[in-house]
């Protein structure tokens, strides 16, 4: 039995949309994808039900990291996305899965990217903890991750 020397123990990763890198997150969740399947009985077969794949599903996307100075660049990010360039409201992005001596591990391009919520740290001097935020976000589909959007070089 061969072993994997590549065994991810430690990971985070390194989120980037379009030109905005929103640094680097300790916790993804929601990579995935989903067929739906729409069910149809024949007539006279009553031996199986036809399965037939309809569209493709993709859950959101749930960032989470303790506080950094990069929650500003996420900010910016939001900012320009939900309400200031004309142009930005949905975005090219990828998502590198890096070990603790930053090799890269696995990679995900994610097509129209949207923010759909940010959540800041709590603040509460009676259950002191680590502040933490939290970026969760949907896309359209996945593409390959080197792959550079449409009009850049």
């Amino acid at each position: 039995m061969t072993v994997d020397k590549d065994i991810a123990l430690s990971v985070y990763f390194i989120v980037t949309i379009d030109d905005h890198n929103l640094g680097a997150w300790n916790s993804c969740e929601g990579l995935g994808a989903e067929v739906v399947i729409e069910q149809r009985e024949e007539g006279g077969n009553n031996g199986f039900v036809w399965q037939l794949p309809t569209r493709i599903k993709y859950p959101n996307i749930k960032l989470t990291r303790p506080l950094t100075s990069d929650t500003a660049k996420v900010a910016k990010w939001l900012s320009d996305s939900i309400g200031g360039k004309p142009d930005a409201r949905t975005g090219t992005g990828s998502i590198l899965a890096l070990t603790s001596e930053s090799k890269e591990i696995a990679s995900w391009g994610l097509l129209d990217v949207v923010p759909v919520r940010w959540t800041g740290p709590s603040f509460n001097p009676d259950s002191p903890k680590v502040a933490t935020e939290t970026l969760e976000i949907a896309h359209h589909g996945f593409i390959d991750a080197k792959a550079k959007p449409s009009g850049q070089n």
